[in-house]
């Protein structure tokens, strides 16, 4: 237990550029819940593909500027 993700992504920081998006108005536009969207932002779960590219294209911006993957 305890590995730490190999995700990382950039998403309170994109909200905050954005108008100061709340965590609710993007779970609205991407469909899932406030509490998913913490968690994915606080690297405690790893969204699907299809969540993750809902989550850029909130955003206007290429995948791998909103999340990194790095290989341990």
């Amino acid at each position: 237990m305890g590995k730490s993700p190999n995700i990382s992504n950039q998403i309170r920081s994109l909200r905050f550029h954005h108008e100061e998006m709340t965590q609710q108005q993007l779970a609205d536009l991407v469909g899932v819940t406030r509490q998913t969207i913490n968690a994915i932002e606080h690297n405690k779960y790893s969204p699907s593909l299809e969540v993750a590219f809902k989550i850029a294209v909130a955003f206007n911006k290429p995948l791998t500027e909103v999340f990194q993957y790095e290989a341990h």
